[in-house]
């Protein structure tokens, strides 16, 4: 209207035409900093996890005030509405932009926060607390176990799984852990794993990679270990060897069901109850897979069932056959049939799943790091025993004895920080029953769900120091030799105490007894191609496999 002078000095004349470009101004970096066209959802989060607002003089997505657009509160309480359930996708968007790297983005945003945020919504009661802080973990999970349970959130996400330990909290959780405490920790279960362990290796797993060997075949190692877990958990489940881990690979319709209902049940956290239970009822997507899945995985539990004949003979120790027979270890009730069901098919996930899943990631590792090969190879030397010249051809591959692996230090550190990296539960989810404040100042109530993020914690430097990505047996080490333990609020692989993991003793076995008969025998060669990324599931599975060429070690 009239000739001015700017605030950057400039003078314009009347009828002068003036284009704002809003496009450079999100470009400048005097106006956002350094770090300006980098895609930071963070700088938007204040310290209280609320929404930040910048001037909309600077912010001129909306033009600025007293032209600021007259929509704009409508267009961020519908998406915060749409998006109430959403509050890890809801305010940290950042990580829908490549899903593969969920886990690693939302780490490092944890990074930035100190190891936690807390998210409230507008026009919601609810919030979510996501913390990879040992200190709120310790604070939650030991001092104060009773005040966090698993709660209804969790068994109504996890319902395949019914009412069985994996479920349970309170006085049921009491009695279903003090039974499989009982069965994990008498003495015919040990002697039906020192007798299934290597058995499976040497007529299962080792027959498999000799094939693969003499046909150089590209095979999945993930699949195979997989396979060997699976016929070690339905042996100690039923007393049955499934025998999928042979050279015909046969298809393994329960183990598949399970992946399935993994990875629903995790899409189940990351987006509204509405719409799950919306695919659920008109029997779509991930909905419909779960519930395929659930079908096959109970038709699985009954051709168990069916095959059992309640026995009392020394080598029908298994669970089934206990709960068949009413036996005292199972503190035996009248609901047995329903906890029988959950309890047997949660036990062949956890020993099937987490234990495959964590010697997948031991191998993708390993195979990074010659050196921590070499080292391995050269403590099963001194520890392996002479062999019996009267067992047969002194060329073939070979496995390991309880006795032998029990002296594995090395091994035993470098599954440690394998799992510090990658654990194969890579979040938990409590829900309080009362206000309380954490260690971290934040505060939570009965509408809190919160978040463990296990994967985050061992990536926080804050935590396992400023050589946290890299992988490091040595840091399980003491001066003297032995192996370092760490608090299980910091090493969360196998959960805190009082819920630690009641098999953590036998998966470790399990884990050295497969990863001594490979590494001893053969040389690992990890192919590029596909992609070894995780899946988004409740396990971190691989989602492509572990696709390796398999050869004979040289003497």
């Amino acid at each position: 209207m009239a000739a001015d002078s700017l605030p950057s000095g400039h003078n314009v004349k009347k009828n002068s035409l003036i284009l704002v470009s809003l496009y450079a101004m999100g470009r400048i970096k005097w106006i956002w900093g350094e770090d300006c066209e980098e895609f930071k959802p963070e700088i938007w989060i204040a310290e209280d996890g609320g929404f930040k607002n910048h001037p909309g003089n600077k912010f001129s997505a909306f033009n600025s005030r007293p032209r600021i657009c007259p929509g704009r509160k409508f267009y961020r309480n519908s998406n915060k509405l749409a998006l109430r359930h959403l509050p890890i996708f809801g305010l940290l968007p950042e990580v829908l932009l490549d899903l593969h790297l969920f886990h690693d983005k939302l780490s490092k945003i944890l990074r930035t926060r100190k190891g936690t945020i807390l998210i409230n919504y507008w026009l919601s009661p609810n919030s979510i607390l996501l913390t990879s802080d040992p200190a709120n973990v310790h604070y939650m999970l030991t001092t104060n176990f009773s005040r966090y349970p698993k709660g209804s959130e969790w068994r109504k996400r996890f319902d395949v799984f019914g009412h069985g330990l994996f479920n349970s909290d309170f006085e049921e959780w009491t009695l279903q852990r003090k039974a499989a405490r009982g069965f994990l920790t008498h003495a015919k279960f040990h002697q039906l794993t020192a007798k299934s362990v290597p058995e499976i290796i040497e007529e299962g797993l080792i027959p498999v990679l000799e094939h693969a060997c003499k046909k150089d075949l590209a095979v999945d190692l993930q699949d195979l270990i997989k396979r060997y877990t699976f016929d070690y958990a339905t042996i100690i489940a039923s007393g049955c060897n499934s025998k999928s881990l042979s050279v015909e690979l046969p298809e393994i319709p329960f183990s598949k069901a399970l992946d399935d209902a993994g990875e629903a049940i995790f899409f189940r956290h990351i987006v509204p109850e509405t719409l799950w239970k919306l695919q659920r009822w008109l029997r779509i997507g991930k909905e419909r897979k779960y519930r395929d899945g659930w079908r096959v995985i109970d038709e699985f539990y009954q051709n168990l069932v069916n095959k059992q004949e309640p026995s009392k003979d020394e080598e029908s120790f298994n669970v089934l056959n206990l709960y068949l027979n009413r036996n005292e270890i199972l503190q035996p009730r009248d609901n047995d049939e329903e906890v029988m069901r959950d309890n047997i098919i949660s036990l062949i996930f956890a020993a099937e799943d987490t234990t495959s899943t964590a010697i997948s990631w031991f191998f993708w590792l390993v195979s990074k790091n010659p050196e921590a090969i070499s080292k391995i190879r050269e403590e099963l030397k001194l520890n392996a025993a002479p062999k019996d010249a009267n067992k047969g051809d002194k060329d073939r591959p070979r496995s390991f004895d309880f006795d032998e692996l029990s002296n594995l230090v090395y091994l035993h550190a470098a599954l440690c920080e394998s799992l510090r990296l990658f654990p194969s539960i890579p979040y938990e989810t409590r829900t309080p029953t009362q206000q309380d404040k954490l260690p971290s100042g934040h505060r939570v109530n009965q509408k809190t769900i919160v978040i463990i993020c296990s994967y985050a914690m061992g990536r926080m430097p804050s935590v396992w120091g400023e050589d946290c990505h890299e992988f490091k047996p040595e840091r399980w080490i003491t001066e003297e030799g032995k192996i370092k333990h760490e608090p299980s609020h910091k090493f969360f692989a196998f959960n805190t105490r009082p819920r630690m993991c009641p098999g953590k003793e036998i998966a470790f076995v399990v884990m050295k007894a497969i990863a001594a008969a490979i590494i001893y025998n053969y040389d690992i060669q990890v192919l590029e191609n596909p992609p070894v990324i995780p899946s988004l599931s409740i396990s971190l599975r691989m989602k492509h496999g572990l696709m390796v060429r398999v050869k004979r070690k040289s003497s």
